[in-house]
């Protein structure tokens, strides 16, 4: 396991600390969580080499046309 330095601000520095206290858990512990959150989270290079590779791929709205009506939707609040 490799050791970083970072430089934070102290706002962030404070609020990343109660973060890290709302989880029971080490600033270091929460920030190398929220890094490995991020990596993890991100298509790869190929992935993301071949958008738009396709130009006659039809748009969403193409995709759709037959589908009819959508139904209304629950609010969510």
């Amino acid at each position: 396991m490799s050791q970083v330095t970072i430089y934070l601000q102290d706002d962030v520095e404070a609020q990343a600390r109660k973060a890290a206290e709302a989880q029971g858990i080490s600033l270091g512990r929460w920030i190398a969580g929220e890094v490995a959150e991020r990596v993890r989270n991100t298509w790869p290079p190929k992935v993301l080499a071949a958008i738009g590779a396709f130009p006659d791929f039809p748009e969403a709205e193409e995709l759709r046309l037959g589908y009819g009506d959508d139904t209304n939707r629950e609010p969510m609040d």
